[in-house]
């Protein structure tokens, strides 16, 4: 099914990105691809080099952009701890500005737009499973304040243009989610626990490992996205995207061990500042709306991810993958 004739889709060279943009393409959809390229890759994209209904666009969103689309996605900033805390103020300046100008484009084209929005916009939360009415428990100084408070600034930006102008908006808060193509070195726990497991080095876990999160597969959450796209201009969220299957830290190195027959020990380091202790989304709203559920098991996507950092770690390009920003 196709949304719309032309989709822009702001850091679609990253993990996330690329796999909506395969699933645009397969229903039909000519896609627009704006990457600077920071954190994305043109691996992730070299599959589409010569696909009719892909074209790309080197180009920062703190910049405005003058394109003609029907519908943007917007996922453009660095999502994991290790790049986003690299350069906080550009963090902040790619959530803001970014949100800025697409939502100029989009209020000048009449289009609708979705907010990559995220499950940190609740901080350390007080209540589990978190529901979109919570106002979440965030440090707004500390050093993971760049992602989570842009990404709040960004959503109340969002919601202004939507009640000032009557833009079509859609905001998803997006939990962890994993999958092939994540980066090799972007300081996610499980890119972290499958390439150290995969190399035999000590799985490193922070804390003491018994805090939670829930996974949620990359091909389930791009098809949570296309829905709701699609849900209609009376769709607007915030909205929970995410596997609602919780699972401590500790858990997780446990299984990756198992499942990759890797003698690596488990070691434990401290716990960085404001690490959440609890990840759990309530997806009640995106059930009603979107008659959505995950479907991917965390064994089957375990499995999958795995079979891609091996063939990453042990292919004829495993230096720069591994020393890759």
């Amino acid at each position: 099914m196709s949304i719309n004739k032309q989709v822009l889709v702001t850091g679609g060279a990253g993990f996330i990105g690329s796999h909506l943009i395969d699933r645009l393409i397969a229903d039909g959809t000519d896609v627009l691809c704006v990457d600077n390229f920071y954190t994305g890759t043109k691996p992730n994209i070299y599959h589409l080099a010569n696909n009719v209904h892909f074209e790309l666009i080197r180009h920062d969103v703190t910049f405005p952009l003058y394109v003609e689309v029907d519908a943007i996605f917007n996922l453009a900033c660095p999502a994991s701890p290790v790049h986003y805390q690299h350069d906080p103020i550009q963090t902040t300046k790619t959530s803001v500005h970014g949100a800025i100008n697409l939502l100029g484009l989009a209020k000048r084209l009449k289009c609708p737009i979705l907010q990559a929005s995220t499950s940190e916009v609740y901080g350390d939360p007080k209540v589990n499973p978190q529901r979109e009415d919570y106002w979440g428990n965030v440090n707004p100084i500390g050093p993971r304040s760049c992602y989570d408070e842009g990404k709040r600034c960004a959503e109340t930006l969002f919601f202004d243009y939507h009640r000032q102008t009557g833009l079509d908006v859609k905001v998803a808060r997006i939990f962890n989610t994993y999958g092939p193509r994540m980066h090799p070195n972007d300081g996610r726990v499980v890119s972290n626990f499958i390439v150290q497991a995969l190399k035999g080095e000590p799985i490193t876990l922070f804390g003491d490992g018994m805090q939670t999160r829930s996974f949620c597969y990359v091909s389930d959450l791009v098809d949570a996205l296309v829905r709701f796209m699609a849900a209609g201009p009376g769709c607007h969220g915030p909205m929970n995207l995410g596997n609602p299957v919780e699972i401590t830290i500790r858990e997780l190195a446990e299984r990756v061990v198992e499942m990759t027959g890797s003698q690596s020990e488990i070691v434990y380091r401290p716990l960085p500042q404001d690490d959440p202790m609890q990840r759990r989304p309530d997806i009640s709203l995106a059930k009603r709306e979107l008659d959505w559920a995950p479907s991917v098991s965390l064994e089957e996507g375990l499995g999958k991810t795995i079979s891609y950092f091996d063939g990453l770690l042990s292919g004829p390009d495993a230096g720069s993958a591994q020393a890759a920003r």
